[in-house]
């Protein structure tokens, strides 16, 4: 642990975007560790892993604006780093433009170059609207989100009074470097305070584009994790992670996001191996003991247990109306989902060794890892799939195991099958 600057510091608002977003320097063989618990729990970020790149979840997707702006700009102050890179939902979700706001004051740099497309996930902004998979965001499940955009426009995302925000085309992108470069530049001059400025990008050339010309000024980068797999890193030596070998066992899986891709890769795993815990049982009670012993008996005898609180959206449905009737909100249902699971998956973790652990939903990967007591993930520069990254937990009671984490609105419908065979199978 150290107070020693860091080339990159990437501050998210959920785990799952602090692992993916950071992976885009660990591939690239930078020593690379991501605070996977919000700091205000895991402790003083004076205690901070040692690595060039540092990866902070701040967990601040659902929080009030104001608690997620004040959270992000003390991370920024507190974490010294040649460049902030500003991690944004690439469906635009959560408090993007006053954390936006906030990482841009708190850093101190001349311009914000906000760029969140990720066309490798189908994620790509032309004339300034942003789409998924060819489709308009504010037509997409993303929008009915109860953090979700307001429209599919970034001018109209990212406006903010006293801070002006400008854009870049997709005409001056491909026009090179040097393009952008001066459009950034005289951005930064028609300005007394630091603008943002939101880019088309369709493709990964255009990122690599955006994130060239951007290191031509004092720039905060803003993206997701398409954006992150260009930034130059300054002052770093090279220093992979240590190398994954998994070892006996079989791998525990916990699927805690209910988002419509997901729900169908939940339906490519085989059904014996999904272990279905009544979620309105875990309204009321903090473990499910049924849920322990079926998924211990799995990983008992060799084979792999998925714990799933829904498996389609009946069963989602259900259990809102039911944490409604008594008198929960959202956040309380998806906080007692989430900690259920997370509790189920730790009582099955103190009796078996599983090969590796899969978590796919920033909620419930957090709450998986308070349930472990561990605070720190250090990535090995592997990845399951491009945007699935690898890593060991430092820390905590489960120290040393291999863990591969998932954003719940992400990836092809093979990708939970794909990730348990990568834990069961990979030896280095």
């Amino acid at each position: 642990m150290t107070g020693a600057t860091h080339s990159v510091c990437i501050v998210a608002d959920d785990l799952t975007g602090a692992m993916d977003t950071s992976q885009g320097f660990a591939v690239r063989g930078h020593g690379t560790a991501v605070v996977a618990v919000p700091p205000e729990e895991s402790g003083r970020l004076d205690r901070r892993p040692d690595s060039p790149i540092l990866g902070v979840n701040t967990d601040t997707r659902y929080d009030d604006a104001a608690t997620a702006a004040d959270v992000v700009a003390k991370v920024v102050r507190t974490v010294p780093a040649e460049t902030v890179y500003k991690k944004v939902d690439s469906t635009l979700r959560g408090n993007v433009a006053v954390e936006t706001d906030a990482a841009l004051t708190a850093s101190g740099a001349d311009v914000a170059l906000v760029a969140p497309a990720f066309p490798m996930a189908g994620r790509t902004t032309l004339n300034g609207v942003h789409y998924v998979d060819g489709t308009s965001l504010d037509e997409t499940e993303y929008a009915d989100d109860e953090k979700g955009p307001s429209s599919p426009n970034l001018i109209d995302i990212f406006e903010s009074d006293g801070r002006a925000v400008e854009h870049i085309s997709g005409d001056v992108v491909e026009s090179g470097r040097n393009e952008v470069t001066a459009a950034l530049a005289a951005a930064i001059q028609r300005h007394d305070r630091a603008p943002l400025v939101v880019c088309d990008a369709q493709t990964g050339s255009d990122l690599a584009t955006l994130a060239d010309a951007g290191s031509d000024h004092d720039t905060l980068y803003v993206g997701s994790g398409g954006l992150a797999e260009h930034v130059a890193v300054k002052d770093a030596a090279d220093g992979m992670g240590s190398s994954l070998a998994v070892g006996t066992g079989s791998p525990l899986a916990v699927v805690g996001s209910v988002s419509t891709t997901t729900l169908a890769q939940l339906e490519q795993v085989p059904a014996a191996a999904v272990v279905e815990l009544e979620p309105v049982d875990l309204l009321t009670k903090p473990v499910s003991e049924e849920g322990v012993s079926r998924a211990a008996h799995r990983l008992a005898s060799g084979r792999p247990a998925v714990l799933t609180a829904a498996t389609d959206r009946e069963s989602v449905d259900q259990t809102v109306r039911q944490g409604e009737s008594r008198d929960l909100g959202p956040d309380e249902i998806r906080r007692r989902i989430a900690s259920g699971l997370a509790a189920t998956a730790a009582a099955v973790i103190q009796s078996q060794s599983p090969s590796g652990l899969f978590y796919t939903g920033g909620d419930v990967a957090v709450a998986g890892f308070r349930s472990l007591d561990a605070t720190t993930v250090t990535l090995t520069g592997d990845a399951v799939t491009a945007g699935i990254p690898v890593g060991r937990l430092a820390d905590g009671v489960a120290s040393g195991t291999p863990v591969v984490t998932k954003a719940g609105g992400f990836g092809s419908e093979g990708d939970i099958v794909n990730c348990l065979e990568y834990l069961s199978t990979n030896d280095g």
